[in-house]
């Protein structure tokens, strides 16, 4: 398990999954669990790994020379 995510990529994912997991706290009743859908960028952004991108080849992590 290579690591396949960059620097600007993970940025992203963790400013998108603490949004996605404030929906807890904002929507009313059961529609609140979608903010659980936060956890799969948060988790694919500290471990570095995209499950998604290997079928496809990508990598956002710069390589060195």
């Amino acid at each position: 398990m290579n690591n396949n995510i960059g620097s600007v990529d993970k940025t992203i994912r963790i400013v998108v999954g603490v949004g996605l997991l404030s929906l807890i706290f904002l929507l009313p009743g059961n529609a609140r669990w979608w903010g659980l859908l936060g956890l799969g960028p948060l988790i694919t952004a500290f471990i570095g790994w995209c499950p998604g991108y290997v079928p496809f080849g990508i990598s956002t992590r710069k390589t060195r020379k």
